[in-house]
């Protein structure tokens, strides 16, 4: 079987939260097979995904986000920029990127609002993780 290698892109807004989907995403892949990178917003993630996708290391990317509403109606133009921009560098590059960017209608900085988005994020890590590994297996099946 050959080595399988994955990325795990995660954007520093809202850090707390977004950092709970990579260990969701050891959950399920090895930590020793995971090359891990930050980008400073939601908005960075399709530029390095591509470049990581066609540097052809990877097996797949998951690229971690939580674009909230900041009062100006922002979050949406961005939230489909990033997954837009996220699916169009996967077809480009020939890699599987997934998204663990959320966008919730309402969110407030509360300790109960953060609680409950840093457990979603956590089971949205592990699905990343298996759909990484679901991914490389049929590709791989499609190469032999």
């Amino acid at each position: 079987m050959t080595h399988t290698r994955y990325a795990f892109i995660k954007a520093r807004w809202h850090a707390d939260i977004v950092d709970q989907a990579l260990i969701g995403f050891k959950q399920i892949i090895p930590s020793n097979q995971i090359d891990v990178f930050d980008v400073p917003g939601a908005f960075e993630l399709p530029l390095l995904a591509r470049r990581l996708a066609k540097s052809g290391q990877y097996d797949a990317i998951a690229a971690a986000a939580f674009v909230v509403d900041g009062g100006i109606y922002r979050h949406d133009f961005v939230a489909q920029a990033v997954v837009n921009g996220l699916m169009q560098a996967g077809l480009e590059a020939d890699v599987p990127i997934l998204s663990v960017s959320l966008t919730p209608h309402n969110f407030h900085d509360t300790e109960h609002h953060t609680s409950i988005y840093r457990q979603h994020f956590v089971l949205k890590g592990r699905e990343a993780g298996e759909a990484a590994l679901a991914f490389a297996k049929t590709l791989r099946s499609l190469a032999a």
